[in-house]
């Protein structure tokens, strides 16, 4: 898959994605700017504020003006905020891909903020950390990240708090703006059917002015932590009555672009990629502990870890986490019974593959596969790229970088479910 990358003069950089044999195209601009760019005070800004740009711009001042125009030619469109990033994207029929243009770029440079929208959009948000705060198994996961990354700001909650989502008022957008959203810290990708030259004169038209000012400097948050800063596997429960426990149970990893990345995509194939893999086989197949079971590695530009997840029966959770615990010893083995088989690391790999080529079917998941690397790594590279770095993977590499992850002084368990003992946990936690 090609794509063309052209930087205007502002410092925006334009990546063009060419699929010509579809019928649409994605516009996405993300910006560089989430959750840990905040001040603690407002945490929740960034996804606030995301959500106020839907509701009016200089040309389209209300959020029924902004939805009649992309509901009249047929349009997705929408946006999502994370820790490190938030992306606006419109997909559309490539006939259409002005007014896309034009839409988002109101977003970008003139969002009206209304003080009325502001409050009555308060509610809203309200309504939403209620909602993921009755969903424990989205839930579990942002209770890992705060056990990893307590006192960092990766450790707060995308959404915010009721609390803090009171406090913040339009200057507080406007100060965020100011501080994060320019063209040097923002990538435009265009994925779908297009003309190329058509899509950089919508650019430079809709985007080649945006500016002003300078960069905030983002700070530096140092190096990852490859252990617990006790030395000892730490638990973090959140006591709630639900039908099942969900447990979240992983080591600290690699940041965003280590050397090890593929190393790290396979690893965690073998362990929980697919309903063949070996947690998906122990815990569901043939156990019947859990309806859902996966493993992944999660990343951000300076830390990471590597995680297996599962929805289990309360009384089961236990049996689950030792049999977690066992398949990381396993899969540390140089050889032997229960160590990586020649077949399976194989089978990870085109695993791995396949769901990429797969994945990027679709205009919106081409435009954001290419954005995502570029504005958090600084490059892109491309799936026939990343296949040929997972070709070079070897048995041993996995065999040695699991070696080294799957420690004691690295493991980390998140709980979500009724339970009031973390010591109970913790004892469980030795590998």
């Amino acid at each position: 898959m090609d794509f063309q990358k052209t930087t205007l003069k502002n410092g925006l950089r334009v990546i063009c994605v060419p699929m010509p044999s579809m019928e649409s195209a994605t516009v996405q601009i993300i910006v560089g700017a989430g959750t840990r760019h905040e001040e603690k005070r407002v945490n929740g800004v960034a996804h606030f504020l995301e959500h106020m740009v839907f509701k009016g711009t200089k040309k389209y001042p209300s959020a029924q003006a902004v939805s009649t125009v992309v509901d009249a030619i047929g349009a997705d469109i929408n946006a999502n905020t994370d820790r490190e990033r938030t992306a606006y994207f419109i997909k559309a029929w490539e006939k259409h891909l002005g007014l896309a243009f034009d839409v988002l770029s109101g977003f970008i440079n003139s969002p009206v903020m209304n003080p009325d929208e502001i409050g009555r959009e308060k509610g809203v948000i309200y309504e939403e950390i209620a909602m993921y705060d009755d969903l424990p198994m989205q839930k579990a996961p942002d209770i890992f990240e705060q056990l990893l990354y307590k006192g960092s700001p990766l450790a707060w909650d995308v959404l915010g708090s009721k609390k803090s989502i009171m406090g913040v008022k339009r200057r507080d957008f406007v100060k965020y703006r100011r501080l994060l959203y320019h063209p040097q810290n923002m990538v435009l990708t265009v994925a779908g059917k297009f003309d190329q030259e058509e899509v950089l004169k919508l650019a430079e038209k809709y985007f080649g002015k945006s500016g002003g000012g300078k960069l905030s400097k983002k700070a530096s948050h140092g190096k990852a932590k490859k252990a617990n800063p006790g030395g000892k596997p730490e638990v973090k429960l959140q006591t709630k009555k639900t039908e099942q426990g969900h447990l979240v149970l992983g080591v600290r990893g690699n940041p965003l672009g280590h050397p090890d990345r593929y190393k790290e995509l396979i690893l965690a194939t073998i362990l929980g990629g697919g309903m063949s893999s070996r947690l998906f086989t122990e815990i569901r197949e043939r156990r019947g502990l859990a309806y859902y079971v996966r493993c992944y590695p999660g990343h951000y530009t300076d830390n990471g870890y590597m995680a297996a997840r599962a929805g289990v029966k309360v009384d089961k959770i236990d049996e689950a986490i030792k049999v977690i615990l066992e398949q990381f010893r396993q899969v540390s083995k140089r050889s032997g019974k229960g160590s990586i088989t020649k077949a399976e690391f194989e089978k990870a790999k085109e695993y791995i593959k396949g769901k990429l080529a797969l994945g990027l079917e679709d205009t919106f998941s081409a435009s954001d596969f290419f954005a995502e690397q570029e504005i958090l790594e600084g490059e892109s590279k491309t799936p026939e790229e990343m296949m040929e770095g997972i070709d070079q993977v070897k048995l041993s590499d996995v065999q040695k970088l699991a070696r080294e992850f799957f420690v004691n002084n690295r493991l980390n368990l998140a709980i979500v479910g009724p339970y009031d003992d973390s010591e109970r946990f913790r004892k469980l936690l030795k590998l």
